[in-house]
């Protein structure tokens, strides 16, 4: 029998989840196959090239330069694992999750078992969905059975793009299996990648574990971001309130606001909960369904806000020069995946705007049409009617735009001119 810590490792999706896990397994000295099917972004990575900022070019080169480390679209080359992940997207569609991807790989897996091999499905997703979706379709019709054949168990990704102090080596891991000798066989796979794991009685534990740590911060970032609209309609400033309650040692966290939420994670993963609410319960998560409703609405209220900016000085945005600092979906982060300032843009733009933006991170493939991109300098600057703080990369020169620009809206606080308006 196989050994489910043996050293052939398959990684199912090689994005901004199974990337970096794959890049780790290498180093920690095993034999990986980096499954995707994308053909671009595997010729990309064999050629020793990235498109996450988190893994350097020369990460990957290295890795493919050891020989153990194969990017690849075709299934063929996972025959023969010992331990397989599964990294693959669970988009929304149409507010329930689709689970397509994570089915797709179950099938491709379930022809490559061997006794003794482990199963890993890390794409986030709602409680049951290991046991009652991944398993059956593992099984397949063949004889093989999770748990007594294989093991089999969940353990969510905590990556967070673009985070300089926490990364998959450094923070702890939940880890999960449908029974015992599961449960020991991922954690000892982990062990090996990371420096501490977690483990949880079940796969539904885990897997509502991660939904639970996305809601907190959705719920949270939505007080904050309806408290920022109470806050101007009341005179009272937002960031001295958020300072001052900051200041308590205990039972307070801070949230900031901003023009929304964007990423992998936040305007998705809450949304699981509030479906399989609805299915057990009979009606959504409420909880997640007031922070929706909230923070979907937070680039609406940016766009009114520059509006009512521009109307101040009597010109219509409809024609006005307008430039937007940051567009990605986080300070310092390359990730532009349901970013809010791209939201604003495209209202922007919509509504006749002339948009100019910096942004030094952001891909040039990521930049909606209609959008010039541009340096920050003075000249820039200052021949904006309304410049529109979005994303407040420590790339950008803070001190510059204080000098130079003229009407200036800051969603992040980053300035403290006198020119600038607050959210």
């Amino acid at each position: 029998m196989h050994s489910a810590h043996g050293r052939r490792v398959a990684v199912l999706g090689q994005g901004y989840v199974g990337l970096p896990l794959t890049m780790r397994a290498v180093e920690a000295g095993f034999d990986v196959v980096g499954f995707d099917v994308d053909k671009a972004r595997v010729d990309l990575l064999a050629r020793g090239e990235s498109f996450i900022e988190d893994i350097g070019p020369a990460a990957v080169a290295e890795a493919v330069a050891t020989g153990r480390y194969r990017p690849t679209c075709d299934p063929g080359h996972l025959q023969g694992f010992d331990v397989a992940v599964v990294c693959v997207p669970t988009p929304l569609r149409d507010g329930a999750p689709d689970l397509t991807h994570v089915e797709q790989a179950a099938r491709l897996l379930s022809g490559h078992l061997r006794p003794g091999c482990l199963v890993v499905l890390e794409s986030t997703t709602y409680p049951g969905t290991t046991e009652e979706v991944f398993r059956p379709l593992l099984e397949g019709g063949g004889a093989l059975r999770a748990g007594r054949d294989f093991r089999l168990g969940y353990s969510p990704e905590r990556i967070d793009p673009g985070n300089p102090s926490w990364h998959l080596a450094n923070t702890p891991k939940i880890v999960s299996g449908v029974d015992e000798d599961s449960l020991r066989a991922v954690g000892e796979f982990y062990g090996r990648l990371v420096d501490v794991v977690v483990p949880v009685p079940g796969p539904r534990e885990a897997e509502l574990a991660k939904l639970l740590e996305n809601t907190f911060r959705h719920v949270n970032v939505a007080l904050v971001n309806e408290l920022a609209m109470y806050c101007r309609a009341a005179g009272v400033d937002v960031w001295s309130v958020l300072d001052a309650a900051g200041t308590k040692p205990f039972g307070f966290m801070r949230f900031t606001p901003g023009p929304g939420v964007g990423g992998h994670c936040l305007p998705i993963d809450p949304s699981y909960l509030s479906w399989q609410a609805r299915r057990s319960l009979g009606s959504g998560f409420r909880f997640v369904e007031l922070a929706n409703d909230v923070n979907d609405r937070m680039p609406d209220y940016v766009v009114t806000r520059a509006i009512q900016s521009l109307n101040r000085r009597r010109k219509a945005v409809n024609g006005s020069s307008v430039l937007l600092l940051g567009l990605t979906y986080k300070p310092n982060s390359r990730d532009a995946r349901k970013s809010p300032a791209l939201a604003v843009a495209r209202q922007l733009a919509a509504l006749g705007a002339e948009l100019r933006a910096v942004d030094p991170l952001i891909a040039p493939a990521d930049v909606p049409e209609g959008i010039t991109m541009v340096p920050c300098d003075d000249a820039q600057l200052a021949s904006a009617d309304l410049v529109v703080v979005l994303t407040d990369h420590d790339a950008i020169d803070w001190r510059v735009v204080e000098r130079h620009a003229g009407r200036v809206l800051d969603t992040r606080n980053r300035l403290r001119a006198a020119s600038a308006d607050g959210l």
